[in-house]
């Protein structure tokens, strides 16, 4: 039995990664700004309270793991503001900057006491953060965000791999939630990919950015 940790864990694709897991008889810390119903209901661990945009809480949450081994980092949190090249609000995007791209860096740097050689680390990504990929433009801020975590993923991958602990970057798909307006596939099926796609993580692909289908995404 694994231990995992998944931050936005109280909806969406987080959430559906905790059920499963916890169906397949993983232990799972699920990691939330505040515990849906439905969270409560899937039988893990919750540590609410916690905004990865904001150190003090990312604190509390290394806190109130107290040196917990972990073997599987996953993080998820994140948010989308709509813009487009006419209606760019700045502060939106310095909000994505922070949620998207900080939090992850934050997290990871908060938990690398729980982390030992073996351990994975994932982060949810997304194509439209892709350089090569971008074909129709907008959403500036999400972009970005995207983007840039791509680049911290990779820098972890440097950093991290004489640790032994390898990093995953992750394209969900399309996913019906709220972010999107509930347009794409569901979240049962995106969280199954993920989970597939960090089973099958070593070493050898550390630093790869995957389709949670199973292929690889141009930078």
């Amino acid at each position: 039995m694994a231990t995992w940790l998944i931050t936005g864990a109280n909806r969406g694709i987080g959430l559906e990664m905790c059920r499963q897991l916890a169906d397949d008889g993983e232990a799972v810390v699920a990691a939330c700004r505040s515990a849906s119903n439905e969270l409560r209901e899937a039988g893990v661990e919750i540590i609410d309270g916690i905004d990865v945009s904001v150190g003090d809480d990312v604190e509390s949450l290394a806190s109130r793991l107290d040196g917990r081994p972990l073997d599987v980092l996953v993080n998820n949190a994140g948010i989308l503001r709509s813009d487009s090249f006419d209606t760019i609000d700045y502060d939106a995007m310095l909000e994505q900057f922070r949620v998207n791209t900080l939090g992850p860096l934050r997290v990871t740097r908060a938990l690398m006491p729980n982390l030992s050689r073996g351990s994975k680390l994932a982060i949810v990504s997304s194509r439209v953060g892709s350089i090569e990929d971008n074909g129709s433009g907008g959403n500036y801020g999400y972009r970005v965000s995207k983007t840039a975590v791509n680049m911290v993923g990779m820098n972890l991958r440097h950093d991290l791999y004489d640790r032994g602990i390898a990093v995953a970057l992750l394209h969900p798909g399309l996913v019906a939630t709220d972010m999107t307006g509930g347009r794409g596939i569901s979240p049962a099926d995106s969280a199954r990919g993920l989970i597939a796609r960090i089973a099958e993580l070593d070493m050898g692909t550390t630093g790869t950015f995957w389709h949670a289908e199973g292929y690889v995404l141009p930078w």
